[in-house]
């Protein structure tokens, strides 16, 4: 085990996790909510330093990030644990499970990873996913900072849980974030995950805030989040809050884990695309086939920037700097 940062003691052999805003108290011989942050004698420890449950090379735009380095591969690595408990999980394998039930881990050090992702020239980086990487905070951390020294990049896939100091502390070693903003509903968050909305809306704005790349998920699930006029709030507080040129993708739900509701209508997702369209630059469908609606377009003359069909793309009217070679608009595309 490995001592976790930002903890206090309470009373005598308790302690306090202070990562995330679950803020648990957890008892001698216990774990937090995440399953994977442990008391031992009065110290919190990680389960899960230097181990990986999930590794994989995968195309930028799998993760989803469609407008950093399309085209590029990462090195996606995954540990166990989630600071959610979220009925539709699509990964509880790893996500809900005990450090004591899982035994396939893969020990490894961040040097290790760092040298896996040099050792092929499309990787640009490391993508810290699959389950949440927050609950990895410690490994994380340490690999983020040998990947930047390597001079490659880092993206993390995250529900964004974390309170501002650990975020304040690990941001300027991260790249890009893709983060899940599953409803616009402070209710949906305490029923459906376990947690609560605002602090999510917190950590987009202090990315944001930081200068670093941002995309946003949003699953659809129906009659759960699918309310146009609750989606349409949800939009208008990105483009006000974050900026109209954040890339929003809309993924559409399939039953699994806890929740047996029937998949998401294609049609429900065309009617919030069309929302949404009206009042951010970029809008991409997920976990469907529709070319149309997984294209990049210039915000100011509408041709296609970027040509997709499932995780391959194509520059059609891109210039190396970010610009549309039609008309010259500047995009916040990183190439």
């Amino acid at each position: 085990m490995y001592e976790a940062r930002f903890y206090q003691k309470t009373v005598t052999n308790q302690v306090q996790c202070l990562l995330c805003p679950h803020k648990c108290i957890i008892e001698e011989g216990k774990t937090g909510m995440c399953n994977v942050r442990h008391n031992r004698e009065g110290k919190l420890y990680t389960h899960i330093y230097n181990k990986v449950a999930a590794l994989h090379t995968d195309p930028i735009e799998k993760k989803p990030l469609y407008h950093f380095y399309p085209g590029k591969q990462v090195l996606s690595i995954g540990g166990i644990g989630c600071n959610f408990n979220c009925s539709f999980c699509q990964n509880h394998t790893i996500s809900q499970c005990q450090v004591s039930d899982y035994n396939s881990f893969l020990e490894t050090t961040p040097s290790h990873m760092v040298n896996k992702a040099l050792a092929t020239s499309e990787i640009i980086g490391v993508a810290y996913t699959y389950n949440e990487p927050f609950t990895f905070y410690e490994f994380l951390n340490d690999c983020a900072k040998e990947v930047h020294a390597a001079g490659l990049k880092n993206c993390i896939v995250s529900n964004g849980y974390i309170l501002p100091e650990p975020l304040e502390k690990l941001i300027p070693h991260i790249d890009a974030f893709n983060i899940d903003l599953k409803a616009f509903n402070d209710n949906f968050y305490k029923k459906h995950t376990g947690g609560k909305l605002q602090p999510v809306l917190d950590t987009l704005k202090t990315i944001v805030s930081f200068g670093k790349h941002l995309e946003i998920t949003n699953l659809i699930i129906p009659e759960l989040n699918d309310n146009e006029k609750e989606f349409e709030k949800m939009v208008l507080w990105i483009a006000n809050n974050l900026g109209i040129h954040i890339p929003l993708h809309l993924s559409r739900y399939f039953p699994g884990y806890k929740l047996d509701i029937a998949p998401t209508p294609v049609s429900k997702l065309e009617s919030l695309y069309a929302i949404a369209k009206s009042h951010l630059n970029h809008v991409f469908l997920g976990n469907v086939s529709d070319e149309k609606r997984s294209n990049t377009y210039c915000p100011n003359c509408g041709i296609i920037l970027i040509q997709r069909l499932r995780y391959s793309q194509k520059l059609i009217s891109l210039s190396a700097t970010g610009k549309c070679t039609t008309c010259g608009f500047k995009t916040k595309i990183i190439l």
